[in-house]
């Protein structure tokens, strides 16, 4: 279990020596401490950033801490970096140097890998777009698989559901490439109609245009 310091922003001072105000601090039995009074003061700050570089740091020293900060907005604390012993980051420093130039050709592979990765993946979801809705043009269909299969985005294409080009998230995505781009439900959110409310206003417009996207269904032929 990893020692945690907080960054504060607050004009905090330390229950024991009364320093500060503390940019970090330990909390210890409920009250702030600051890092000499824990012990901690000769640990050097090293912010995240380069995943190398801190795991070496941490696994070289001895002691060491994780330096978190509340984010309000997010409601949660959030990763800022690790304290370390100095001796131990030099060390670190140093052998990063020495690979530095195995580890670029390495994370140059593993774009490339990536990126051959996300195009069979776009094609496979633009391939899907165009089954489930053969209405829909062809460079319409890449532009909403693009879209929504975006590493990292978290749009439906990236979920579970998505990767594995599951009917529903497809058709989700292609409602809502309809609707931003088929319809003024932007511009409604911009004039301060709620989402929701908005959705339904639209409702009958993108299925409309979803429909005409779907396949015909075959006709039925004369009753006996």
């Amino acid at each position: 279990m990893s020692l945690v310091v907080f960054e504060s922003g607050k004009q905090i001072h330390c229950a024991e020596c009364r320093q500060g105000p503390l940019r970090h601090l330990v909390r210890e039995a409920g009250v702030p401490r600051c890092l000499d009074c824990a012990d901690l003061g000769h640990l050097v700050y090293l912010p995240r950033g380069d995943a190398a570089l801190t795991r070496r740091s941490r696994e070289g020293s001895a002691l060491s801490a994780v330096v978190v900060r509340f984010n309000r907005r997010r409601r949660r604390y959030e990763r800022l970096g690790i304290l370390v012993e100095e001796a131990a980051l030099a060390h670190a420093e140093r052998a990063c140097l020495a690979d530095a130039e195995a580890r670029a050709r390495r994370r140059e592979r593993d774009r490339l890998r990536r990126a051959a990765e996300d195009t069979r993946f776009t094609a496979a979801f633009a391939a899907e777009i165009v089954r489930l809705f053969p209405g829909c043009p062809a460079d319409r269909a890449v532009a909403i698989a693009t879209h929504a299969s975006v590493r990292g985005s978290g749009r439906v294409g990236r979920s579970a559901a998505g990767r594995a080009l599951d009917e529903r998230a497809v058709s989700y995505a292609v409602r809502a490439a309809v609707r931003h781009a088929d319809t003024e439900y932007d511009a409604l959110l911009m004039a301060g109609v709620p989402r929701f409310a908005a959705r339904t206003r639209l409702a009958a417009r993108i299925e409309a245009v979803l429909d005409s996207w779907r396949p015909v269904p075959p006709a039925r032929g004369p009753s006996a």
